[in-house]
């Protein structure tokens, strides 16, 4: 505990600046406070700052809290309630409440978030239970679930556009304070939340011994497990209906406890939620000296966010192996096609009849229409453009997913899952910010460049740790959060750069012209070359390094050589879609299960099965919301998420 105290005193200082900043130490208001005797600035310090510090405090207590029970009961030392969905889903509930059906707000936000946060727990533990709680399988579904639930809400959030400012900074997570109302709430949970770890602190070390062991002792391991994540899944849920997306504290606070010592599960519970108060203070602190000092204030949620991503990589090593869902054991043989011919050129042919019937079909004030000849040729200029754009977008991503499968050899490899459209959204969040107006080729050229960065920084870690295939899709996954959090702070600054981030983040095609959309074709075009001369690179290194070596492969170059093509392709596609589409993991998986095995047959369908699914998800786009266009990002989410939980809760044959 001794070892904390610089960094209360560090905490205790940044917020005694920000506060002597506001009103000087003589003028401060007398104890008990009454507005009616202060003025502005004392009503500022004792109704804003005060209570802020004080929530900062309680807020990282309770996240510490429940991210240590949560570590506990699943003994996975990254669980913690972002990194398993469990914040992502309250803030989708309260985000969905808001909009669609705000009456449900009338009793507070508080039941609202518990039932999303719930909700989102549940999927996670039921994905996990059929993989034994593996500790990569668990975070891996809950991260994905995470980001789902986060784009959703991002999609919806920005086809609102009443509530967008005041969400767009709630989903950042917003410390403000306008009263001590948050922190007498906040309190209270801290407070039951303790004693139930209390009461909790001997079944879990009981529990520790191992379920056989547990069960043997006589503990109700079920029973004990649900109630255990119900009391974590609250105290999270509590903070994301107070404050907002507070991302990571808890997995920082339990893993800085161990490194202090905390080996036993007592001290465990007791030192995460002290260190958990100490980490969100102190990034309120900073955030609070930033806008003393520049004026901008951001979120402090989303400078947590930014602890998130290199702990969850750094915490890697020490994760337990585990078998990865959606291996081709689990999936079973894929069926291997003898004559794939006939097949691509049925896709082919389906694609292009599918395009021509999205531009006849759609839809007028009075209903559904099928447009006449005149009609079609006027329609035409103005839809082929983005039907052309959607299709190059989805085949580029298709070929960055079977890419990125066959180099890991682990058919849950994605572009979004891999971290490949996290880097590329940073490359696109650098060109706005850093050029005074950037243009298209610029923002193509800054996200290609962050995609192919970001496989290329993850494929060196992975690589001198010699670790599985799973560990490079957690190292991804981290990558995706921490570009989630920087794309969040930036957003929430609200200037104009900050909406033209957003915008992109849910992804359109509305602003394509017919050059742009050329281009991007020729780009997929491009790329599906580059693979079909590499498809000898493609059929060996999923044998092993050892094969692939063995059989004379120049395995860093060819390594490299995929990586640029997966990460430029994942770059082109991003910048019209956004950063999480699920294309680049459905397609390759669709065209393996249709018998498309060799790798050049493999990487074509699964061009023309992604062209396909983003063309279906761009008329949907166009249509649900008509006459308003809806996010195309929100679409092709809504397409992959069924497909990859689907997927992850196959039973192990």
């Amino acid at each position: 505990m001794i070892r904390l105290l610089p960094f209360a005193l560090l905490a205790a200082a940044l917020w005694l600046a920000a506060a002597l900043h506001l009103l000087p130490l003589a003028e401060w208001p007398a104890w008990p406070l009454d507005p009616a005797r202060m003025d502005i600035p004392q009503i500022l310090l004792g109704f804003g700052l005060m209570p802020r510090g004080a929530v900062a405090l309680l807020a990282g207590a309770v996240l510490g809290l429940s991210g240590a029970i949560l570590q506990v009961v699943l003994r996975n030392p990254v669980a913690d309630p972002t990194t398993l969905g469990i914040s992502a889903g309250a803030q989708l509930a309260l985000v969905v409440a808001t909009m669609l059906a705000p009456e449900l707000l009338e009793g507070g936000r508080w039941p609202v978030a518990g039932a999303g946060a719930g909700l989102a727990a549940g999927l996670v533990l039921l994905i996990g239970a059929r993989r034994g709680f593996a500790p990569v399988t668990m975070v891996i579904a809950g991260m994905l679930v995470g980001m789902t639930a986060s784009a959703v809400a991002t999609a919806m959030t920005l086809a609102q556009g009443q509530y967008l400012l005041s969400l767009v900074i709630w989903n950042g997570g917003s410390l403000v304070q306008g009263d001590w109302s948050g922190v007498r709430a906040l309190a209270g949970v801290l407070a039951l939340g303790g004693f139930a770890a209390a009461l909790l602190a001997r079944p879990l070390r009981v529990l520790s011994l191992g379920i056989e062991g547990a069960q043997g002792l006589g503990l109700n391991v079920t029973g004990v497990r649900l109630l255990a994540v119900a009391v974590a899944v609250t105290l999270a849920a509590a903070v994301s209906a107070e404050l907002g997306l507070i991302a990571f504290v808890g997995l920082a606070a339990p893993a800085l406890a161990r490194t202090l010592g905390a080996q036993s599960i007592p001290r465990l519970l007791a030192l995460s939620p002290v260190i958990g108060a100490l980490i969100l203070s102190l990034c309120d602190g900073l955030v609070l000296l930033v806008a003393n000092r520049l004026g901008e204030m951001f979120p402090t949620g989303a400078l947590t966010g930014l602890i998130g991503g290199p702990l969850l990589i750094w915490l890697l090593p020490r994760l337990r192996g585990s078998t990865p869902p959606g291996t081709e054991r689990a999936e079973g043989p894929a069926p291997r096609r003898d004559r794939p011919a006939p097949l691509l050129a049925g896709l082919a042919l389906a694609l292009v009849m599918a395009a021509l019937a999205l531009v006849w079909i759609g839809r007028v004030p009075g209903g559904w229409a099928v447009l006449d000849a005149q009609s079609f040729a006027a329609f035409l200029p103005m839809r082929l453009p983005r039907l052309i754009a959607a299709a190059a977008a989805g085949a580029a991503l298709a070929l960055a997913g079977a890419i990125l499968q066959r180099l890991t050899a682990n058919p849950l490899a994605s572009p979004e899952v891999l971290g490949v459209s996290g880097g590329g959204a940073m490359g696109y969040a650098a060109a706005v910010y850093l050029l005074a107006a950037p243009s298209a080729v610029a923002l193509t050229g800054g996200t290609m460049a962050g995609g192919a960065l970001a496989l290329v920084l993850i494929a060196a870690f992975v690589s001198r740790r010699d670790m599985p295939a799973e560990r490079v899709l957690l190292a991804g996954i981290a990558v995706s959060a921490l570009a989630s959090a920087v794309l969040s702070g930036a957003m929430a600054v609200g200037d104009t750069r900050s909406f033209q981030i957003l915008a992109w983040v849910s992804g359109s095609s509305s602003a394509v012209t017919m050059p742009g959309a050329l281009a991007l074709a020729a780009v997929a075009a491009l790329l599906w070359t580059g693979a079909l001369l590499a498809r000898r690179w493609l059929a060996v290194l999923p044998l092993g390094p050892e094969v692939a070596g063995g059989l004379g492969l120049p395995l860093r170059l060819a390594r490299l050589l995929l990586i640029a093509l997966a990460g430029t392709a994942t770059g082109a596609a991003t910048v019209l879609v956004g950063p999480l589409s699920f294309v680049g993991l459905m397609a390759p998986h669709m065209a393996r299960r249709l018998g498309l095995a060799r790798p050049g047959d493999h990487v074509t369908g699964a061009a023309l099965i992604g062209a396909g699914l983003m063309l279906a998800a761009d008329f949907g786009a166009r249509m649900a919301g008509f006459p308003y266009e809806l996010p195309l990002g929100l679409f092709a989410s809504l397409i992959g998420a069924p497909w990859l939980i689907w997927l992850m809760m196959r039973r192990i044959r």
